[in-house]
């Protein structure tokens, strides 16, 4: 029975494809984008998290941690963690009633996902939706991915794949066949900054891409917009000259940066480096648009 790790499973949603959509979050990416929005999704394993607002310090989860990971600081007004120690066994999460603590990420099969997206047929029918698989990097779990992009399409259910395209040519090579359709993100062409912001080079991402057009397999380019990093000019017309040879009217969809994940990783104990960037005004996302838009590309700005 093939199984894997998600974090999440989100019914209708209407910003990762056409129509209504399920959304399943696969756990494990190999970036480490200091922008992202969904860290919870970089380890590949179950984490615990934290939301200290919401504690009351009954110390209930100290007593029953068979571990001895969590101790109460009651100077400091929380739950102290140590990781290391903390064997994801959910007894904290199930005596805690406020719901601070919260273990993200579970294996689970093929089959219980399946059951989960057929619950949302009827909306995916009335809509033209369908599922989409984002993370982390879905393509971390090419196993499991690829059994239910299979189960999706034995049941007539569109698919679309939110990806980085950071992954080996076999791996795309077995799943670019299976999905149809590509949201890939461009966050940065020039492959010494997209090392420096990601710690991994997009040389074999680009290749990837390249390849998935070849093969006629619909994408849309997905941009997040990040003040200071990705919305300079360079940048910009770099994108635009690549979506352009990809395809005259290439579509871009432009992702607007949000402040939400600067909790997000609060809540795993996580230092947030883009504490001080603000989201870009919609002024700024509509003259990006028209900029790209001169270039003859389809230009999308999501949400």
């Amino acid at each position: 029975m093939t199984t894997g790790m998600i974090f999440g499973i989100q019914s209708r949603s209407i910003h990762d494809g056409p129509g209504v959509r399920t959304t399943v979050y696969l756990k494990g990416c190999p970036m480490s984008c200091p922008w992202c929005h969904s860290p919870e999704g970089i380890s590949p394993h179950p984490e615990l998290a934290y939301q200290d607002r919401r504690c009351v310090l009954c110390g209930d989860c100290e007593s029953v941690c068979p571990t001895g990971a969590l101790s109460m600081s009651k100077t400091k007004g929380l739950v102290l963690i140590e990781n290391d120690l903390c064997s994801r066994c959910r007894r904290c999460q199930d005596v805690c009633l406020s719901r601070a603590l919260e273990v993200v990420g579970r294996e689970t099969t093929v089959e219980q996902v399946m059951a989960a997206i057929e619950r949302d047929s009827i909306s995916h029918g009335q809509s033209s939706g369908g599922v989409t698989f984002s993370g982390g990097e879905p393509l971390q779990q090419p196993d499991f991915l690829a059994a239910l992009l299979q189960g999706c399409r034995s049941r007539g259910i569109h698919t679309a794949l939110d990806t980085s395209g950071y992954a080996s040519p076999e791996v795309i090579e077995g799943i670019a066949p299976l999905a149809d359709l590509f949201l890939f993100d461009v966050k940065v062409v020039d492959d010494r900054r997209h090392q420096e912001l990601t710690r991994v080079s997009n040389g074999q991402i680009l290749a990837n891409l390249r390849w998935i057009v070849s093969q006629g397999r619909p994408v849309i380019l997905r941009v997040p917009v990040i003040p200071g990093i990705s919305d300079d000019e360079e940048n910009l017309r770099a994108i635009a000259e690549l979506a352009r040879s990809l395809h005259p009217h290439q579509r871009v969809d432009l992702l607007p940066y949000r402040a939400i994940a600067a909790e997000k990783h609060r809540r795993l104990r996580r230092e947030y480096l883009l504490s001080n960037v603000q989201p870009p005004s919609r002024g700024r996302l509509s003259q990006i648009a028209a900029y790209l838009e001169e270039f003859g590309l389809a230009v999308k700005i999501a949400g």
